[in-house]
């Protein structure tokens, strides 16, 4: 399966939301829908910023998906902690 990540920027975060609220967003998604509306929005004010570039998450993505599709064939335990380099 292929996941393609596609990021928008915009200036106008307001307009974006239309006439809903956050927690209307938050009511009518499932939990699910929730953590990839987080990750989403995390994602893009840190690229946004210039913590990191579109690269460089997708650099990370692809190094986490290789150990985890690794993990699986080994049949170890699956470890969704995400490292913290210094």
């Amino acid at each position: 399966m292929r996941v393609e990540v596609s990021i928008r920027f915009s200036s106008q975060s307001n307009s974006l939301r239309g006439h809903m609220s956050f927690e209307d967003a938050l009511e009518l998604l499932t939990r699910d829908e929730s953590f990839k509306a987080t990750l989403y929005a995390v994602n893009t004010l840190l690229i946004q910023k210039g913590i990191y570039t579109k690269n460089e998450f997708e650099d990370l993505f692809v190094e986490w998906a290789k150990k985890e599709l690794n993990r699986k064939k080994q049949g170890h335990q699956v470890d969704h902690s995400i490292p913290v380099t210094r």
